[in-house]
């Protein structure tokens, strides 16, 4: 099989930040950031981000400044350095204890939303940027408390550790490996459904998590056979996603298909079909739908349907 490579980055990926981990434990420079009127802040209300121009179909990420920012920080919610954007500092803001938080903001500046709701259609640096905030305020907002005893955790680097009071362990945010793979055969792909898919029409790659102890292959391999029943050989990496709902990574997969007959997990799926190239081009006909237009998995299946 001829390699597909991946045409252009993924949604969320391709930030504009310098991250600029050193600084971090600067801890006056943080300070003098902190208070600076020109430094920008990401505000993140219950897992939602600030989006502008959603009427329109223009979104627009949203960043604070000012008595504005000054405004959210006074709530007391978790916050994060982020790195620099244009020397600007950037930091996360959780504001997640305001019943309403848009009275806290000026001139009617956006709507919280859910990312996914967006419909990035292509790469936009500043989707990086509030997935970025998005998923280390999860992070910060569910690790307050010790995973070895128990014990209280305060803040160290910036938000970016926490250490335990009581036992000194140190936690860091997680990101969790996941493989996601365009299982093909011939001119045809399998897609599945699961009741977990926010359209009932909705067919889309398969996909799981990687288990201890095992590599990206055999993870690839395994979810494919339990899912679908179906046997896979060679795999072939396309390229990565950050995907912070709430703390995953991405890693897609095309694999090659050793068997045709399906037999699926009913825990796991509610269906699944072998799709030609011309019936994933028109779906709409066919009576179901593609993912999302941000997801990797709607990423494989376009180049994959471009390479035949």
């Amino acid at each position: 099989m001829t390699l597909i490579l991946a045409s252009r980055p993924n949604v969320y990926s391709s930030s504009p930040l310098d991250r600029i981990a050193a600084r971090r434990e600067d801890h006056a420079w943080i300070a003098t950031q902190l208070d600076n009127p020109e430094s920008l802040f990401v505000p993140v209300w219950r897992s939602r981000n600030l989006v502008s121009g959603m009427e329109a179909g223009q979104p627009e990420a949203v960043y604070i400044a000012g008595d504005a920012a000054a405004a959210l920080r006074m709530l007391g919610g978790p916050w994060a350095f982020l790195g620099l954007l244009d020397e600007k500092a950037v930091f996360a803001v959780d504001i997640s204890t305001a019943d309403d938080p848009l009275p806290l903001l000026t001139d009617a500046l956006g709507t919280f939303v859910d990312l996914r709701s967006v419909g990035w259609g292509v790469p936009r640096p500043e989707a990086a940027v509030l997935a970025h905030a998005r998923g280390l305020m999860h992070w910060r907002q569910r690790h307050r408390f010790c995973g070895v005893c128990g014990g209280v955790c305060d803040v160290k680097s910036s938000g970016h550790m926490m250490q335990c009071t009581a036992c000194n362990a140190q936690h860091f945010p997680r990101t969790d490996p996941a493989v996601i793979m365009l299982v093909h055969r011939g001119d045809r792909a399998l897609l599945g459904h699961s009741t977990r898919f926010p359209k009932a029409t909705m067919y889309s790659t398969l996909a799981g998590f990687v288990e201890p102890g095992e590599t990206l292959e055999e993870a690839v391999q395994r979810e494919v056979f339990e899912e679908s029943g179906i046997k896979v050989g060679a795999v072939h990496y396309h390229s990565s996603q950050p995907w912070p709902f709430p703390g995953n990574i991405m890693l897609g997969f095309y694999a090659e298909a050793l068997t045709e007959a399906i037999t699926i997990d009913p825990e796991e799926l509610k269906d699944a079909r072998w799709f030609t190239r011309q019936e994933m081009r028109e779906h709409k006909q066919h009576g179901f739908d593609l993912p999302r237009t941000d997801s990797i998995a709607r990423r494989l299946i376009e180049d994959w349907l471009a390479a035949g």
